[in-house]
């Protein structure tokens, strides 16, 4: 089963779906460039020096982002990729501002205002429902421990983002970006494309300047494949650094929440207050400290310098639009001073895919089950048995464009001591890790892969939906390590992206590789709402 088929994506909602997908020249905001919001492509480090300078506070910018969304994002045709605004949000930031003039800022995320995917609890007014409307209902009673983490760090919860509804695990024919409850997200490059999936929302927001930075979540490209598609900085932590605790689940062995920025450095801060253990999620339970330092530190413009880089790009045929962007990535590598080994063979085997789906299967069914008896009668629904009859009774509103059979292949699936899981999951770990990342790297000798994240933006096809060219995130999304994409280059007016991954826990460490790339590349550039962009 190839990865389309189980990752896929998804697309158009409700009752007004058939409105939402037309595209036409109208769609175009010239008047909502990025030069006309004053707070465009702003890094973090640069709204802490104009609130610190008293020229900024966190409710102005809080107003203007809300004002932003409801204008751009929010009208119609537009890009679509909030699913729901926090009602609290000014009177977050108007507490935080209070508290920055009585006792200075927590840190670098002080009066930021940040949008969360919509499968990433908060104990507030906001519903939680991983874009399904089985699950809309009472409010989470708690935050999930990321959105905890987050708050304690001062961010201003802002809102949340659309994404591909069950985090793309409903239908192998799904479209990227859709959710029966938010509708169809677009990319803000080029509104007829697709925004890629799951963290679809936060891709497009985050890109569109919608907010300072986001949170995504990742199984297997949830994180890379948005940051490719919308230009912008997505890193997946290792597994077992960020908590899972509140977060609507796909595959505990692989699952974690990221931040997507529009800079490395944006997204190291990001995971310094992401990152720890947390009683609620085991996985963590030897997860690390992060001080701002730690993370600061390995951002160096010479971070490449004498370092050994593996070259990925068995999967990524030769294409006359793409491999000249991604051959002007390698020669930047070397002008940060890598030396590049090339190529490394790294093939995802055909029993690692089919390995990885039976695994996301069971272990779907039992994280459903698990998050819904704990959101109690919050939710409508108690189970994935549950969740598919909905479905079925609301077909007009869910199923409209595709089905459910992902869910109901994962439904049929017996508990995690069953022989088959057992076996997938071993083999899942053994070819992405022993046989995998870790023989490649030891083998070529090379302190980090890189490899092209994917293909520029596909068109948007209600009918045929995702057309993907290839994509890089299956080794290091089963395996469990770390996943950094960094803009680098255009093919015809859409970002093409280049991933960094590498060996469990060296996170800071690929951070700084794509920092020192970044620096020479500057390969993002702020969208500008086309209607459409040139044949890719």
């Amino acid at each position: 089963m190839e990865r389309r088929e189980f990752l896929g994506s998804t697309l158009m909602a409700g009752a007004a779906w058939m409105t939402s997908v037309s595209t036409d020249a109208a769609s175009t905001f010239p008047e909502s460039s990025p030069a006309a919001f004053p707070y465009a492509e702003w890094t973090l480090d640069r709204f802490q020096e104009s609130m610190t300078r008293g020229e900024l506070t966190s409710v102005q910018l809080t107003r203007a982002y809300l004002e932003r969304i409801r204008t751009v994002d929010a009208r119609p045709g537009g890009v679509n990729s909030v699913i729901e605004l926090n009602p609290e949000a000014e009177a977050l930031a108007l507490a935080l501002d209070r508290e920055r003039a009585a006792q200075g800022p927590r840190g670098p995320l002080h009066g930021i205002p940040v949008l969360l995917k919509d499968n990433c609890d908060t104990g507030d007014r906001m519903q939680t429902t991983a874009g399904s409307l089985a699950l809309v209902g009472t409010p989470a009673s708690r935050d999930s421990e990321v959105a905890r983490r987050l708050r304690a760090a001062g961010v201003v919860v802002l809102g949340k983002t659309n994404l591909s509804e069950w985090a793309n695990f409903r239908s192998g024919r799904s479209i990227s970006g859709w959710s029966g409850r938010g509708g169809l997200t677009r990319n803000p490059y080029a509104l007829d494309r697709s925004a890629a999936g799951s963290s679809t929302g936060s891709g497009a927001a985050v890109s569109a300047n919608f907010a300072a930075v986001t949170i995504g979540t990742e199984t297997d490209g949830s994180i890379v494949a948005p940051a490719n598609y919308c230009g912008i900085v997505g890193f997946k932590p290792t597994l077992g650094w960020v908590s899972r605790a509140g977060i609507i689940p796909i595959a505990a062995s692989q699952d974690t929440a990221g931040p997507m920025t529009r800079t490395v450095t944006d997204a190291a801060l990001m995971l310094s207050v992401l990152v720890g253990s947390d009683p609620r999620d085991p996985a963590t339970a030897e997860a690390p400290r992060l001080t701002v330092e730690d993370v600061r530190r390995p951002l160096r413009p010479d971070a490449l310098r004498g370092v050994r880089v593996g070259v990925v790009c068995a999967s990524f045929p030769e294409h006359p639009v793409f491999s000249p962007v991604w051959n002007r990535a390698l020669e930047a590598l070397r002008e940060a001073g890598a030396e590049l080994v090339d190529p490394v063979a790294l093939p995802v085997p055909g029993e690692l895919r089919e390995a990885e789906f039976e695994v996301m299967l069971y272990e779907f069914k039992a994280g459903v089950n698990a998050y819904l008896a704990m959101r109690g009668e919050g939710v409508p629904v108690k189970s994935l048995a549950h969740v598919i009859a909905f479905n079925q009774r609301n077909a007009d509103r869910e199923l409209a464009l595709f089905g459910q059979e992902t869910l109901m292949r994962a439904e049929a699936k017996g508990p995690l001591t069953d022989e088959a899981y057992l076996k997938a999951r071993e083999r899942c770990r053994r070819l992405s890790r022993a046989e995998g990342i870790d023989a490649a790297m030891k083998e070529a000798r090379v302190e980090v892969l890189v490899a092209p994240s994917g293909g520029v933006a596909h068109m948007l096809d209600l009918v045929l939906g995702d057309r993907w060219f290839a994509g890089s995130s299956t080794m290091a999304a089963v395996a469990g390590y770390p996943n950094c994409t960094v803009p680098c280059g255009e093919a015809r007016g859409l970002p093409l992206g280049l991933s960094f991954f590498g060996r469990a826990g060296s996170d800071p460490q690929i951070l700084g590789f794509a920092f020192a790339f970044e620096q020479v590349t500057r390969a993002r550039r702020a969208p500008e709402f086309l209607a459409t962009a040139g044949k890719a």
